[in-house]
């Protein structure tokens, strides 16, 4: 009896090892489990429905994180073009300001030099005889030596020694002309020596350029005490400068007596040269 049973066993276990049986065997089975899994759903019960809704949530949530990054893309797409463009606009942008401010610049430079020569247009005192308007173009500075060049030549009529002023007040004179060009000599160059006048007594002196911003007075009288803040003019004793042009105010420097002034030599844009004829014996 025991041995039949055994045998019995071996039998099933050998059947459904086979292949057929086993596809057999896993259809029966999914058949009842669907069935099964149809019948609860029939007839509702709660916690099939709570497992089909976690089910469908965990299905949505997963579909939804999924396809999140392929919905990004064309978001970012377009930020990636935004940004392209705002990075482009503002390089635009920037290169559009600099020209504005180099308008701006531009347009600072010339109203500047047009108020120089509106101011020198309109001086209250006149310079006598015939002048011309020069630009400089070039400081000649050294040491001692203290000279500009001007864009007059002898074209417009100037000559050698001719008197240069700053509006109104005398800055130097021509000592070498080109046909285009002329260079003057300033006031406070070491080789620069103008006759002068100055105080209520009318004092003579030289005014001497020493190669400094102020040039000092030489040849005063023997019994003169100096003292400062009097103006000082153009005697016109040599021939070649008008008398009356205004150079400067004397200021005291321990024995010395220096003039300061009325036009800065370093500070020089225009200028204006004095038409007047020059003899070759004051040379």
């Amino acid at each position: 009896m025991s041995s039949s049973r055994d045998d019995f066993g071996i039998a099933i276990r050998s059947a459904l090892l086979k292949k057929g049986a086993r596809q057999k065997f896993s259809l029966i089975f999914l058949l009842i489990l669907a069935t099964i899994i149809f019948l609860l759903d029939t007839y509702q019960f709660k916690f099939i429905k709570f497992t089909k809704i976690l089910i469908n949530d965990g299905i949505y949530r997963i579909t939804n994180i999924s396809t999140a990054p392929i919905k990004l893309l064309p978001k970012i797409n377009d930020k990636i073009k935004e940004t392209t463009f705002a990075i482009k606009e503002n390089k635009d942008l920037k290169a559009e300001l600099e020209n504005l401010k180099n308008k701006e610049f531009q347009v600072e430079f010339l109203k500047n030099q047009n108020d120089s020569l509106r101011r020198i247009l309109e001086s209250d005192v006149k310079i006598k005889g015939k002048s011309i308007l020069a630009k400089v173009l070039l400081d000649k500075d050294s040491p001692f030596l203290k000279s500009i060049v001007i864009n007059r030549g002898s074209k417009s009529g100037i000559n050698k020694g001719m008197p240069v002023v700053d509006g109104n007040y005398l800055v130097g004179k021509i000592v070498e002309v080109n046909y285009l060009s002329s260079r003057v000599l300033l006031l406070n160059d070491l080789n620069s020596r103008i006759p002068i006048t100055f105080g209520e007594d009318s004092v003579q002196a030289i005014l001497s350029g020493k190669g400094e911003s102020k040039p000092v007075l030489e040849y005063l009288p023997d019994l003169y005490e100096p003292y400062g803040n009097l103006t000082v003019f153009t005697s016109g004793k040599d021939g070649i400068f008008l008398p009356g042009i205004p150079v400067g105010k004397t200021e005291m420097d321990e024995l010395d007596v220096k003039v300061n002034l009325f036009s800065d030599p370093n500070q020089l844009s225009f200028v204006t040269v004095q038409l007047i004829n020059i003899s070759k014996d004051n040379f």
